[in-house]
């Protein structure tokens, strides 16, 4: 029996590289998104679900971004799924969500996962991406990264090795059914830190400027943030801010068999985007 991996926000940062890991793997892969997927896949559109279940029985499970009304229909599309007959899913969720209020968006669809018996599930729960700093809302701006972290550290991921992650699950879900997996890089760094490694392998100057919070999200807003994600970006920011950002554990190493990547060779890797 062909087994067939559905990755939904297929042309996105995880997934993207999950559907590379996985067809590296061997595996039948089809991917889903808004444009450039093998299937056109749109939340806002449940016409476009069902046909992207069709004939599939892995699922690696993305859910909306920059919103925060989408537990609802993620749950429809679990039923869809369950109906279509996949037997396993993999949810990217986020650090440290298994402590978040139940009513949480992330938290939300992980307890639904957690109330199915079929299918089965494996949950991702990483730290801040490194790529944030290459490809979204952490790349510098005239030689600074700016951003309301103050002297709080974070054990910053690659994408790379949350792809690995996943592509594990899917590949064996047996193996990882019902498994929580926090991801982190191998060591917690300051936003500074973070910059002064960006600035070793660019060989140009970058440092951090911690803006004033609320002066960063109106600024976020204004560039055309959801205004109701206000609250996630303040949680988040002011989590790291505190000293309560994510702490590095072993989990790239124990899943994959491979160290995670350290931000000093992201940086020498990724230089060439900064240039």
């Amino acid at each position: 029996m062909t087994t067939t991996v559905l990755v939904l926000a297929s042309t996105g940062k995880t997934g993207s590289r999950v559907a590379t890991a996985l067809t590296k793997r061997g595996l039948d892969v089809r991917t889903a998104a808004r444009a450039g997927g093998d299937v056109r896949f749109d939340w806002d559109d449940p016409s476009t679900h069902g046909p992207a279940l069709a004939g599939v029985d892995r699922l690696y499970l993305v859910p909306p971004v920059m919103r925060l009304d989408y537990a609802g229909s993620v749950s429809a599309f679990l039923d869809l799924a369950e109906a279509a007959g996949v037997r396993h899913v993999t949810f990217l969720s986020a650090y440290g969500v298994g402590q978040a209020p139940p009513w949480t968006p992330l938290r939300a669809v992980e307890l639904d996962l957690l109330g199915r018996d079929t299918p089965t599930h494996s949950l991702l729960r990483p730290a801040w991406f490194m790529q944030n700093f290459s490809e979204t809302f952490l790349k510098p701006v005239g030689g600074e990264v700016v951003v309301p972290t103050g002297e709080g550290a974070e054990a910053f991921v690659d994408v790379e090795d949350i792809a690995a992650v996943a592509a594990e699950t899917l590949a064996l879900p047996e193996a990882h059914a019902g498994a929580a997996y926090e991801i982190t890089g191998p060591e917690a760094l300051t936003v500074a830190e973070a910059a002064a490694l960006i600035a070793a392998a660019t060989g140009k100057p970058l440092r951090h400027h911690d803006i004033d919070r609320e002066v960063w999200i109106d600024a976020s807003v204004a560039a055309g943030v959801a205004a109701e994600y206000a609250d996630v970006l303040r949680t988040l920011t002011a989590t790291i801010a505190s000293g309560a950002g994510s702490r590095p554990n072993r989990t790239v190493e124990e899943v994959t068999g491979t160290p995670p990547t350290t931000f000093a060779d992201f940086a020498r890797r990724t230089a060439g985007a900064w240039l």
